[in-house]
């Protein structure tokens, strides 16, 4: 894979500046999370034919029916599960798509396990990951729908695609205090952060968002 991951023009670091001063304006006020995105190429994931987009904040086709997340609501979710300088600890993330939200996780947290059910799309994750140089994300091919019971239970849990409801398999391996965040509906969605206090799950919606859906096996 040749990808100039420094970029140029459409894809320098400027633009990257400009895009992390735009969230600002958005609303985004957790610096670490600012930090985290300005520090992962955008452009190494996105098809290159899209480069000179990659730093607009709009979700971009990436094929098999999927999208990067725009950075905006990639950095509303980790923002919400780090609310209160809460540290993300061990975390899962459910639809790694092309790599780059588990890239920016992998800033703000030592260990990052990421499952994608398209087998096309994880390699291109893998390669992405590595031209980059990020290590630490452990990626697997499965069902998110399933979470990822091996490594059980997690701190924090992120999901990439929308569900009707929460999975019970996810919510079973979010661990004590832990935080999950995921897109909830169909047509009409809204963000929903899940903490988990003792036996009880404490619900908040949060923006309105569109999501891929989240399905169920494996390609």
């Amino acid at each position: 894979m040749n990808r100039v991951v420094s970029g140029f023009g459409m894809t320098s670091q400027r633009t990257r500046a400009r895009m992390i001063e735009r969230l600002r304006e958005q609303g985004i006020v957790d610096e670490d999370v600012l930090a985290a995105i300005a520090a992962v190429p955008r452009h190494v994931f996105v098809e290159e034919a899209l480069a000179s987009r990659a730093y607009e904040d709009t979700a971009l086709p990436l094929g098999f029916s999927q999208t990067i997340s725009q950075p905006y609501v990639v950095a509303k979710m980790i923002e919400a599960l780090c609310a209160g300088g809460r540290p993300l600890g061990k975390t899962l993330e459910i639809g790694a798509g092309c790599g780059y939200q588990a890239a920016v996780l992998a800033q703000l947290t030592e260990q990052v396990y990421a499952v994608e059910r398209i087998a096309p799309l994880l390699a291109k994750a893998k390669l992405n990951l590595r031209a980059i140089k990020q290590l630490k994300v452990r990626l697997k091919h499965a069902d998110g729908r399933l979470g990822l019971p091996e490594a059980a239970p997690f701190d924090t849990i992120i999901v990439a695609a929308a569900a009707l409801r929460v999975p019970p398999a996810l919510l079973q391996q979010l661990a004590a205090g832990g935080r999950m965040i995921l897109p909830l509906g169909a047509a009409t969605q809204q963000l929903a952060l899940i903490e988990k206090r003792g036996e009880d799950c404490v619900e908040t919606r949060l923006d309105a968002v569109r999501f891929v859906p989240l399905l169920t096996g494996v390609e």
